[in-house]
């Protein structure tokens, strides 16, 4: 008869306001083991965190090992602390095989005795040890000799729980597109969040789609960029290409941004559009010859903030500033996010989702689109720190502005 397995775990947060509870105690059932709360400390006031402590008893092993494995990916650790176990690379981009894979979750691993926190937290990545550190490496990123951490053990990370608050808080709306009542109060609170982040010394990111400027925000967009409250803009070919369409001929994909009409020949502006720049080298020259006068992209180059358009099987073009190198370009947008405390995604659910694969879960993501699928698919793929927002992206840009002091021109 197989030997029955015992084990402890702990948590700390905001355990039954964000479901957090009861998602562990799932876990268990679900992986046939069962449980019993040793321990429950709820806080008194609204926001203090709770603590738990939870014996779960598994039938054998593999349960077990799964359970550990579910109950860490929340956040709950089990309390029996041995130091994290590693191998070597024999294979460069490889890791050993049973390393663990990391979460966006805040991450310690237990080296001779002591907690070292993993530093550039992301999800999907391996930790790497080196002179006393362990740091979160892509796997392409190994090198042979890294001491890479494999299994659970000495792994514990930081379940991100967020009070579920009955009135100011934001969030998934299920109904469709938001009123405008309750759109400036979802804004409200994201200039608060906005404000605070940039107080406290961390960076403002946002990641926009051609929606943008098919809706005939780039204007408001760029203001947002001029007034100096950005700190970078993470796109894809497509946004620029139409927001120089939209600057140099007055049209989006065509569709003249006045009067709503196609324009004659309108299905040729991006092409030609594309052309303008390619000839004159870059974005950047386009500006200083005041080829580019206007725009999303005259406002973030103009503005000094740091960028990246990253290319796709899709594109046309592309663009010279396009970087059509994958690899590269996830390289470049890890860097300009390194420091972000607010993540504003309007809406693009490929270069979303993209960034939310890069970000650690206490970076604050707000995703912006019309859609409620696109608005749920970043939570959906592991990002679960984004709130939504169903909107226009033009309606909440506007707002936003407003909200920010920000000028429209």
């Amino acid at each position: 008869m197989p030997k029955l397995v015992t084990a402890v775990f702990r948590a700390r947060g905001h355990l039954i306001d964000s479901g957090l509870m009861s998602d562990a105690m799932e876990a268990v059932q679900a992986a046939g083991a069962t449980y019993n709360v040793l321990r429950l400390d709820i806080g008194k006031h609204r926001s203090d965190e709770s603590e738990l402590e939870l014996e779960v008893v598994s039938p054998n092993q593999k349960v077990y090992l799964r359970i550990r494995a579910d109950l860490m990916s929340l956040g709950i650790n089990e309390t029996n602390t041995e130091d994290c176990k590693f191998e070597p690379v024999d294979i460069a981009g490889t890791a050993p095989e049973g390393f663990y894979s990391t979460t966006n979750l805040v991450t310690e691993v237990h080296v001779q005795g002591i907690w070292v926190l993993v530093e550039k937290q992301r999800m999907d990545a391996a930790v790497v040890l080196a002179d006393g550190r362990a740091r979160c490496i892509k796997l392409r990123d190994l090198q042979v000799g890294d001491k890479v951490i494999t299994g659970y053990d000495g792994v514990r990370v930081t379940a991100q729980t967020t009070r579920k608050l009955q009135e100011s808080k934001f969030g998934f709306m299920q109904g469709g597109a938001s009123s405008e009542r309750r759109l400036v109060a979802q804004v409200d609170q994201v200039v608060r969040t906005w404000k605070q982040v940039r107080a406290d010394g961390r960076k403002v990111i946002l990641v926009a789609g051609p929606v943008v400027i098919h809706v005939g925000a780039a204007g408001t967009l760029a203001a947002i960029l001029r007034s100096g409250h950005v700190d970078g803009l993470l796109s894809g070919n497509a946004l620029a290409v139409h927001d120089v369409e939209a600057a140099m001929f007055g049209t989006s994909l065509g569709v003249d941004l006045k009067t709503g009409a196609p324009s004659v020949h309108g299905h040729m502006h991006h092409m030609r559009a594309i052309n303008k720049i390619r000839r004159t080298g870059s974005l950047q020259k386009a500006v200083e010859r005041k080829q580019l006068k206007a725009g999303v992209m005259h406002a973030t180059i103009t503005s000094k903030v740091p960028f990246c358009l990253a290319g796709s099987i899709r594109d046309d073009g592309p663009l010279p500033d396009t970087m059509m190198d994958l690899l590269a370009a996830q390289a470049r947008y890890a860097e300009i996010l390194e420091g972000a405390g607010l993540v504003v995604i309007l809406g693009s659910m490929l270069h979303g989702i993209g960034t939310g694969n890069m970000i650690a879960a206490d970076v604050q993501t707000v995703c912006v689109d019309i859609h409620p699928a696109v608005v749920a698919k970043l939570s959906d793929r592991g990002s679960a720190q984004s709130q939504g927002i169903v909107t226009d992206v033009g309606a909440f840009l506007g707002a936003l502005a407003q909200g920010l002091g920000v000028a429209e021109g």
